[in-house]
């Protein structure tokens, strides 16, 4: 994979995630929730200071700098490594979603959740990222010419 369409799509990633973060914060305030598509499909504004699905609330410090070392790791394997095929946008997936996760714990002490699916928990633009990227990167290991 060329490097660049790979660095845009972690941009527009983290745009997205921007962008849909301030939305919500413009008409929701925190807790508030409106339906998209009736009960399946709501705009939930969620503050989470922790890890996935609220663990972890104390966690602040350490998911700060654990957050620091993933996007600084996975910007080496992307620069450095040299992916290909589905590992290389496993890493861009994954690079966006952690760097949009990032600039809300260093911006505000907790990342802004904003999606209801259903009974899933509350999740943003970037989690959706990292959760594909993580699938696009296992599936090319998985299928790593031997």
């Amino acid at each position: 994979m060329a490097r660049w369409p790979g660095w845009a799509v972690s941009l527009v990633v983290v745009a997205l995630d921007q962008g849909a973060k301030a939305w919500v914060a413009a008409i929701l305030a925190p807790g508030q929730s409106q339906p998209l598509l009736g009960n399946f499909l709501r705009l939930t504004r969620v503050h989470n200071p922790g890890a996935a699905f609220g663990l972890f609330p104390e966690g602040k410090t350490a998911f700060l700098v654990t957050s620091l070392v993933v996007v600084g790791g996975l910007f080496l394997y992307l620069l450095l490594g040299r992916p290909q095929g589905l590992r290389a946008w496993g890493g861009v997936f994954l690079l966006g979603g952690a760097l949009g996760n990032l600039l809300d714990r260093a911006r505000l002490g907790y990342v802004v959740d904003l999606f209801s699916v259903g009974r899933f928990p509350v999740f943003n633009v970037a989690d959706a990222a990292l959760v594909l990227g993580a699938g696009l990167f296992a599936l090319g290991l998985w299928r790593r010419p031997r």
